[in-house]
């Protein structure tokens, strides 16, 4: 049993070359039992897909913020 097994992970993913990694890592959290929920900003789109975010973390991916008034 992994110590990662039951764990919530939330990943934010943002513009920069590294970004492609996170592909890598949502792969290893949920090996390892985790539940993975990423969000991204809509520049981090620029170096990976929210589809292969999706399909890696069996999550939808957060990509629009929408901005409130207060």
């Amino acid at each position: 049993m992994s110590i990662l097994s039951g764990k919530k992970i939330l990943l934010g993913v943002t513009a920069s070359i590294a970004a492609y990694k996170t592909a890598h890592l949502v792969r290893l959290f949920v090996k390892s039992g985790a539940q993975v929920k990423v969000v991204m900003t809509p520049a981090a789109k620029d170096f990976v897909t929210p589809l292969t975010l999706s399909t890696l973390s069996k999550n939808p991916v957060y990509s629009v913020f929408l901005k409130k008034k207060i």
